[in-house]
């Protein structure tokens, strides 16, 4: 980002809302020069404008910027050290069999926000497509494909971005639950071939078509 335009969400920041006055002098700035990164910044959903009445109703109405929630987005947060001592506190305070269930117990809550249609009838490539983009709306790039082996197609199941990354290769259990996640969205246990806890380039599943027809069937 532009040097000038961070440093405009800075301000916004710390000030809550300023006007176009206000910000030129806080980055001794022309304010036409100033409205000229505001607009790029308001076309980017970035920040917003009211208009508030000028002091004893003189003149028009100033605007004044503020930030928008998109604009979180652009500041440090610590949501990995939060997650990782969070799991660490979990692991601390229970057993390891409760700890293996809390996380199953948090997949199938995730899955079951899947909105399927009480007859799913649909074809196996209109079931991963739907899974593929439940999965990428939570921050996993997901996507599938089909594949031949041994004479009988399969499927792979791709997720190029971990949620949990930096944390998930010290918590195993991390892993685990997302196998339990993608096994309920499926349908039926999926065999992971690949995953970038080890180094690999995606977390890959490979999920068998005979064994979704019966699924879809059942």
């Amino acid at each position: 980002m532009h040097t000038v335009r961070k440093r405009i969400l800075e301000i916004l920041k710390e000030s809550g809302e300023s006007t176009v006055a206000e910000l030129a002098v806080g980055l001794e700035m022309a304010p036409v020069s100033v409205r000229h990164h505001l607009d790029i910044l308001q076309g980017d959903n970035l920040i917003c404008v009211d208009r508030l009445a000028r002091k004893g109703n003189v003149g028009r109405p100033q605007q004044v910027y503020s930030l928008t929630e998109e604009a979180n987005e652009y500041f440090p947060n610590n949501f990995a050290g939060l997650a990782i001592k969070l799991v660490q506190q979990v692991k601390h305070v229970l057993p390891p069999e409760q700890v293996a269930c809390a996380f199953q117990s948090m997949a199938h809550e995730i899955a079951s926000e899947l909105e399927t249609p009480e007859s799913d009838d649909s074809s196996i490539e209109t079931r991963l497509e739907r899974v593929t983009e439940f999965l990428t709306e939570r921050g996993y790039l997901a996507r599938w494909e089909a594949c031949g082996d041994d004479g009988e197609e399969t499927y792979l199941l791709h997720k190029h971005n971990c949620p949990y990354a930096g944390v998930s290769s010290e918590h195993p259990e991390l892993c685990l639950m997302d196998q339990t996640l993608i096994n309920d969205l499926v349908g039926q246990p999926c065999q992971r071939t690949d995953s970038m806890v080890e180094n690999g380039r995606c977390c890959t599943y490979r999920v068998g078509a005979s064994a979704l027809m019966l699924t879809a069937q059942a």
